[in-house]
């Protein structure tokens, strides 16, 4: 995709963009605010280690099914309303969790919030497709870039918020960016109206070439655009397309990785390196950080310079090594180079969003193909870190789970070359079975 003909990116489209990186920032923030305040919150009321891990599954087994339930939702309600949807759900679930009283509460208002991130997942990569399709490098850039930067803040500030003003207040805080988040949405949502309304009253002064004037030719999409099947024909027809699994499994790897380290790093790093707890923590932040840079830069390399498979190749060969050098030389003078070696798997996840963005015409098949590949690849993240758990406990050591780890990787570069594809879904289904 080019970015010829690309107007100003805040031009009639000044609240798309607040909406979307407001999102971005909420999508984050609710999920990276909870861990570091656990201690305070168990000062309160019991938290059992069922409960903790009840809460550390929550995330992926959500996002998986309500990315599941986001098309028919998009379908019936609008791409636009269901991101308010979401945004109310993250919002209220945020200021529930500040309230609660017992451990049941604490889950439930946490599962209400992921349930909003879950369909906020899926909907950000239509969203930019439909908003900003003469921008989609930029803008996914920066929504990528707030997810990233929503990731590290919330551990850095949630404790000294709950040393100085209580912990139901470090959680509920965040609740603003999702409110926040909502009024530019409605804002357009009234545009849209005004805009349908004098369209019904006036009827619109042809072109030259027939084509009808409209103010929606803005945020059209690339691609021919034809009365489309049912969304479960589609999504059924993803099914069979070997593009839509590669996608899954480079966007499954990146889920894969980012999970399996938030739950075992700080440990592994302990066990096999016998650093402290504090390092431990520096470490996995350090992690985390590496996919701040990626952010800025991936989007734009894949859109502008299509170079989807050297950067996937960077990532996972990176990411091995990372893991060969845990293996070899666990040696605290090396943690450091080697956690920010295993970290360069972070730039697969802003690799695989904008995959989605550019392998589908329109925004319906957008939102379709988002939700088929984050659904799969949050099933997976949901299964490995406790399958990491019980090989380390069957073998009471880190060798084979960082082995397993490792054989990830590289297993998926085959899936990140067929990503690399300069193709989109539909052309793969009609090179095969005919018309989409």
């Amino acid at each position: 995709m080019t970015t010829s003909g690309a107007r100003p990116l805040w031009q009639g489209r000044a609240l798309a963009v607040l909406g979307i990186l407001l999102c971005a920032f909420s999508l984050r923030s609710a999920v990276a605010s909870l861990s570091p305040v656990v201690d305070h919150i168990a000062s309160d009321f019991p938290l059992s280690s069922a409960v903790l891990g009840l809460i550390g599954t929550l995330p992926p087994v959500c996002f998986a099914v309500f990315g599941l339930l986001t098309p028919p939702l998009e379908r019936r309600l609008g791409i636009e309303w269901l991101t308010v949807i979401a945004l109310v759900a993250i919002a209220a679930g945020l200021i529930l969790r500040g309230l609660v009283a017992e451990s049941v509460g604490l889950v439930l208002a946490t599962a209400v919030i992921f349930a909003g991130v879950g369909m906020g997942n899926i909907l950000m990569p239509p969203l930019v497709k439909k908003y900003f399709p003469d921008r989609i490098g930029l803008m996914m850039t920066l929504y990528t870039t707030a997810m990233a930067f929503s990731t590290f803040v919330p551990p850095l500030v949630a404790v000294p918020v709950a040393d100085a003003a209580g912990w139901r207040f470090s959680l509920a805080m965040w609740a603003v960016f999702a409110f926040a988040g909502i009024i530019p949405w409605l804002g357009v949502l009234m545009t849209q109206r005004a805009t349908t309304e004098s369209t019904t009253s006036s009827p619109p002064v042809p072109e030259p070439g027939g084509v009808p004037a409209s103010d929606d030719s803005a945020f059209s999409v690339t691609g021919p655009i034809a009365t489309s099947p049912s969304s479960r024909r589609l999504f059924a027809r993803l099914a069979r397309i070997p593009l839509v699994w590669a996608l899954s499994i480079t966007f499954g790897t990146s889920s894969i990785m980012a999970y399996v380290s938030f739950a075992w790093l700080p440990v592994i790093m302990i066990d096999i390196a016998g650093v402290d707890a504090g390092t431990a923590g520096f470490l996995l932040s350090l992690f985390a950080f590496i996919g701040l840079p990626s952010s800025l830069l991936i989007p734009v390399l894949v859109v502008r310079f299509h170079a989807t498979r050297p950067l996937f190749l960077f990532g996972a060969i990176g990411g091995a090594i990372g893991i060969l050098g845990l293996l070899l030389a666990p040696v605290p003078g090396l943690l450091w180079l080697w956690t920010v070696l295993f970290g360069l798997v972070g730039l697969l996840f802003p690799l695989a969003l904008v995959l989605i963005s550019i392998r589908s015409r329109t925004t319906e098949s957008a939102v379709l193909l988002s939700s088929f590949v984050q659904s799969v690849g949050y099933l997976l993240a949901a299964v490995f870190p406790i399958l990491i758990g019980l090989l380390h406990d069957a073998t009471r050591g880190w060798t084979v789970p960082l082995i397993v780890v490792g054989a990830v990787l590289i297993a998926s570069i085959p899936a990140g070359m067929i990503a690399g594809r300069r193709r989109t879904v539909e052309d793969e289904w009609e090179t095969r079975h005919g018309a989409w």
